[in-house]
């Protein structure tokens, strides 16, 4: 019978992997005004702001940083993304084959759905630190890279099966889960905002300024942490998500928009949730920390609810969820496109496997900031393919979508400008010592004057396409 209700559950799922979205399918704002509000109002929150404090970042630059930083992320999804996903209607990974070949798609969507994994796996460790709370479950460090007892695996791993049985049905059921859940997570970001500052003993305007600027955000790192600006800040809330724009990972969300405006709806979730919830979080861990001082645990799901209770553990395991949960059915995709005959409900939960083990390693949730960064990085390049193919082809005089339109499994210009430009990142960091978080911005012109050079010459408009 379980059987019946499980083929039920999967059989009217239709992803439209490797066709546009028709008409009927099509979504209004509001369907993407939830999903970003979920989406970014989630447990990496509870781990990016603390790590803020624990930089030693100071108030004036948080607050500044943030404010720009999140205005460059909300464009770049509105002006880059949104416009090519509503006027093609397909995955990231097809319009990529469609450009660069099967070939190279598939070393993409591998490195792709790998990400993916570490990053919904971060999420599901981030749930499991306030699962672990009333079963007194010894949590992770900061200096922890291994789990440490056999319960904090076996938590993670029914986190892990739980999250992966919503994903497994498909979009639809990823929004409206996001949907039901994330005003709850934000009325509970703003609620910890309140009383963490309370308890810092925040009185009125004046020592609301004295404290942020003295005890939470005082400009002094923690020990064995760099110090970072507001330049570190804006470039950081900017990339933080930048496979998501400037890389086109949310082509494959974005194509259901009945209008390009809908890439606009981001702003739900980056100021709410990497303006908000960063600076929430934030206050928690500063609560946190004076109450244990010198402590080196690092356990969202603890940090939420001394200040808040069993509301901010709830809301630990939910914004864990709601971030998971969208990734793996992107991973899903990913690998969708390497199996292109194995249903992608079966993917997504062989994925949902993978990304629970992952899970069980706190180094996902302890290295999150780098992690992110490197995330972006990787895969940036065959987004500013994605952009030069759509917006340069006929102004420079090059064929579009080169490896469709000449019947090849494989393009060159396209792998060539991965390749070159993540060299060039390489060296930029290794020679002159650039930090990874500034790395994306000069990477992604390097990467579109790569492809549309390397395209010029395989594919010029002049000649009879190659066979």
């Amino acid at each position: 019978m379980s059987q019946g209700i499980f083929k039920k559950m999967v059989a009217k799922t239709n992803e439209f992997e490797r066709t546009p979205i028709p008409a009927s399918e099509l979504k209004g704002n509001r369907s993407f005004l939830g999903m970003y509000a979920g989406e970014h109002t989630a447990g990496t929150e509870f781990v990016i702001g603390p790590l803020f404090v624990a930089h030693g970042v100071s108030a004036g630059d948080l607050v500044v940083g943030l404010l720009l930083g999140n205005l460059l992320a909300v464009l770049s999804w509105g002006l880059i993304t949104a416009p090519i996903a509503t006027a093609k209607r397909m995955t990231l990974y097809y319009q990529l084959e469609r450009i660069a070949g099967k070939h190279v798609v598939r070393w993409y969507n591998l490195v792709n759905a790998l990400m993916f994994c570490f990053l919904a796996g971060s999420m599901i460790a981030v749930s499991a630190t306030a699962v672990g709370i009333p079963f007194d479950l010894e949590m992770p460090t900061l200096s922890d890279w291994l789990p440490r007892t056999p319960g904090w695996i076996i938590t993670v791993l029914g986190m892990g099966a739980v999250i992966t049985l919503v994903a497994i049905q498909g979009y639809n059921q990823v929004s409206k889960f996001a949907n039901v859940m994330s005003p709850w997570m934000i009325l509970i970001f703003i609620s910890a905002a309140i009383v963490g500052l309370t308890q810092l003993g925040v009185s009125s305007a004046e020592s609301l300024y004295s404290i942020a600027q003295e005890v939470i955000w005082n400009g002094i790192p923690l020990p064995g942490m760099s110090r970072f600006t507001i330049w570190h800040i804006i470039f950081f809330s900017w990339f933080c998500n930048m496979a998501m724009h400037i890389g086109m990972s949310d082509l494959t969300i974005l194509r259901y928009a009945k209008s390009w405006t809908s890439g606009f709806s981001v702003f739900a979730g980056v100021y709410l949730g990497h303006f908000v919830a960063w600076i929430a979080s934030g206050i928690l861990y500063a609560v946190f920390l004076q109450a244990n001082t010198g402590s080196q645990e690092f356990a969202p799901g603890q940090i939420a609810y001394q200040t808040l209770g069993i509301a901010g553990a709830v809301c630990v395991i939910i914004a864990g969820w709601t971030t998971a949960n969208p990734t793996i059915y992107r991973a899903g995709l990913a690998l969708q496109g390497i199996f292109p005959k194995v249903s992608t409900w079966k993917i997504t939960a062989v994925v949902g496997g993978i990304t629970s083990l992952a899970a069980c390693f706190p180094a996902l949730v302890m290295k999150l900031l780098d992690f992110v960064a490197l995330y972006g990085l990787l895969l940036m390049p065959m987004g500013a393919v994605i952009f030069a193919d759509f917006y340069f082809s006929k102004k420079m005089g090059f064929q579009s979508e080169g490896a469709l339109n000449s019947n090849s499994d494989f393009s060159w210009p396209a792998l060539l400008s991965w390749v070159l430009t993540l060299v060039f990142c390489l060296g930029l960091n290794f020679f002159y010592g650039v930090e990874i978080f500034f790395l994306g911005l000069p990477g992604w012109f390097v990467a579109v004057a790569i492809f549309v050079i390397a395209s010029k010459m395989k594919y010029p408009l002049t000649k009879t396409l190659a066979s």
